[in-house]
């Protein structure tokens, strides 16, 4: 049943319930290799810990369909919040590397489904014109977790980067996640009846469209771009800690600050300039940053560093969101849900767990290890890794640009695009 009105109470804690679910993520993930670094981890081990969320992707999409068919929404983002923050109390006093990656890999089968859990009950009790501004949110969260990092580090007076206490910033942040689900207006299973499959909860019908050579190649395109993505998504916090700075997730969060305001844009800059060239100018934007990176170290101007953070926004907004948004007129009506699921399993998925560990492979290949003032310490040489990552991202860019174009015609353009976006 459409949503036509809804009560100030019930929008503030539905924006609530977005800024928690994405502020107690962006508390500990973004400098999460730096810590499994500080305790030893590197290489295979350092892969599989990043790697944990990849693989929850693979599963919370089954995890989602079993809730969808027998329990309220808000009952299993109550259960799964409170889940997780104790497992992150529990990743949290660990110091080795085996045994954390499996403490994370139950905690990411606990958070991934609730991407799409907070989206399912904000849509079922809001109006869809009014699911944006609530989905706004969950931006300001990852955002805010930058000065919740801060504040925390001020509270512990103490080193936060590298250490622990992300973890237990999670855990706190979890939690209150969980008290707050306990207020959320109910939302009976949707599909409540309907036989569960496998196969439609991870959008695997949809893999009739890869027929379409169009298709096919966004698809493919879009699976390798998570290779570049991914260095940046998983290990710059290895990167920002090398270099010296002392707020990886502050810093890393101005990613997510600019991610808002260029999503906010994004729809009329899909009505201009179509899906093909938006999801162009974000390919462009994932050459940029590595060549800022690049040229950063190059010329040593930190500035470029910080050009790399912000373009974040252009890449996620433009190719990513684009990506749904092309998949959204491209598949049948019937098929465009389970078209959605697929292309979050093929990119953050699929995509994100090969990044993972070839990024994790190539970092490790430009990875040395010198003794500097009497302790043994890893030296690695980012130019290299930059540079590898910058021509990888040009030739995702050029063959995008020569082999993609877009087929589809919207007979509602501006209603579909507010519609994918959201």
């Amino acid at each position: 049943m459409t949503v036509e009105k809804m009560s100030m109470g019930t929008r503030i804690k539905l924006s609530l319930m977005m800024f928690l679910q994405f502020m107690l993520f962006a508390a500990f993930f973004p400098q999460l290799a730096a810590y499994a670094g500080e305790i030893g981890c590197d290489g295979l081990q350092m892969a599989l810990i990043v790697s944990s969320m990849a693989i929850g992707c693979l599963v919370s999409p089954i995890v989602g369909m079993v809730a969808d068919r027998h329990f309220n929404s808000e009952k299993v983002l109550f259960t799964v919040n409170a889940l997780g923050g104790v497992l992150l109390f529990l990743a949290s006093k660990q110091t080795d590397p085996t045994v954390l990656f499996f403490i994370l890999l139950l905690y990411m089968f606990c958070y991934m489904p609730t991407w799409g859990l907070t989206s399912s009950i904000a849509m079922s009790n809001s109006p869809s014109k009014l699911f944006p501004q609530i989905r706004a949110f969950g931006s300001f969260g990852w955002f805010a977790s930058g000065i919740f990092s801060f504040v925390a580090m001020k509270a512990f007076d103490t080193k936060i980067d590298g250490t622990s206490i992300p973890l237990l910033c999670g855990a706190g942040t979890s939690i209150l996640a969980a008290v707050v689900a306990l207020f959320l207006p109910k939302t009976p299973p949707p599909a409540k009846g309907q036989p569960a499959s496998v196969v439609d909860a991870l959008g695997l019908r949809s893999m009739t469209l890869l027929k379409d050579k169009n298709f096919a190649m966004f698809i493919l395109v879009s699976v390798l771009a998570m290779i570049p993505f991914s260095i940046y998504w998983s290990y710059c916090s290895v990167f920002l800690q090398d270099k010296g700075f002392a707020y990886i997730t502050i810093t890393m969060n101005w990613g997510q600050a600019a991610e808002f305001f260029i999503l906010m844009a994004t729809p009329l800059l899909l009505a201009k300039a179509g899906v093909r060239w938006a999801m162009v100018l974000g390919l462009v934007a994932l050459l940029v940053r590595y060549i800022a990176f690049l040229c950063g170290g190059l010329f040593d101007m930190r500035l470029l560093y910080f050009i790399a953070i912000l373009v974040h926004g252009a890449i996620y907004g433009l190719f990513f969101v684009g990506g749904q948004i092309y998949i959204n007129q491209k598949a049948p009506k019937e098929m465009q849900a389970q078209a959605q699921g697929f292309i979050f399993l093929a990119t953050f998925g699929i995509g994100l767990l090969v990044g993972n560990f070839v990024n994790g492979a190539l970092i490790n290949r430009y990875m040395t290890e010198a003794t500097v003032d009497g302790v043994l310490t890893k030296v690695f040489d980012w130019n290299h890794i930059w540079g590898i990552t910058a021509v990888i991202s040009a030739v995702l860019l050029v063959a995008f640009v020569a082999l993609f174009k877009d087929d589809t015609v919207s007979s509602n353009e501006a209603d579909e695009t507010d519609e994918a976006v959201a």
